[in-house]
């Protein structure tokens, strides 16, 4: 049986909930089989991130060599953005606008020493937004993850997964506030986690199935 690896991130920035890992611990030990293949089921093991430099990506590499997924897929929040945000690219630097949990700001810092300057999602990006559409998600391809403790996980995840053999699919997705965070964000967007919960299962799957992404019209003008 195969393994894949999810992980939100704790709360920051005054918050006292996390979307992310209020959604992705629902999947906690539970097994996926997508559908239209063969009746290979695959273990889902979930963990909680720090939303702090360093020690973030620290955790992430332990939880891939504790638990050698195949797939590993990294959530976050993206308080005010409207849909799931399925990232296209990470960058390598870090520029952080608000201290992380620890007091650290990094301002215009490589993720990785002499590292490429940006990795691309392996995840069937345009599959993915596709398939949740279908189903009455709003979902899109962001063109960027930021420069907070997101993107700085999601660059050490694809770095790793570049490096070290195993890990065949590896991308980050951010998702909007739960409406209990939206209502003291006057006019922030908002989902519920039932409908994320749908929306993860939607991703996974679609993961599973998809061994090519799609042509779809995705990008930005500005």
């Amino acid at each position: 049986m195969s393994t894949i690896l999810l992980t939100g991130f704790a709360p920051f920035n005054r918050e006292t909930i996390n979307p992310s890992w209020e959604v992705v611990r629902r999947f906690a030990d539970q097994t996926i089989q997508a559908a239209h293949t063969s009746h290979t089921s695959h273990k889902i093991k979930v963990a909680e991130l720090a939303c702090e430099f360093g020690t973030s990506i620290t955790q992430l590499q332990q939880l891939i060599d504790l638990h050698q997924p195949e797939l590993v897929i990294c959530i976050g929040q993206a308080g005010g953005r409207p849909d799931m945000s399925i990232e296209r690219i990470a960058i390598n630097v870090d520029d952080a606008r608000i201290p992380d949990n620890v007091g650290a700001q990094p301002i215009d810092l490589a993720i990785v020493e002499d590292g490429p300057a940006a990795y691309f999602s392996s995840l069937p990006i345009k599959a993915i937004v596709q398939a949740l559409r279908a189903q009455g998600i709003p979902a899109s391809v962001s063109q960027t993850a930021g420069t907070y403790v997101c993107n700085h996980v999601f660059y050490g995840l694809m770095h790793y997964a570049n490096t070290q053999p195993g890990i065949k699919r590896a991308g980050f997705v951010h998702i909007p506030y739960l409406p209990d965070q939206a209502c003291h964000h006057p006019g922030a967007a908002s989902m519920s986690v039932e409908t994320l919960e749908k929306a993860i299962k939607l991703l996974l799957e679609t993961c599973l199935i998809q061994n090519q992404d799609i042509r779809l019209s995705a990008g930005t003008i500005c």
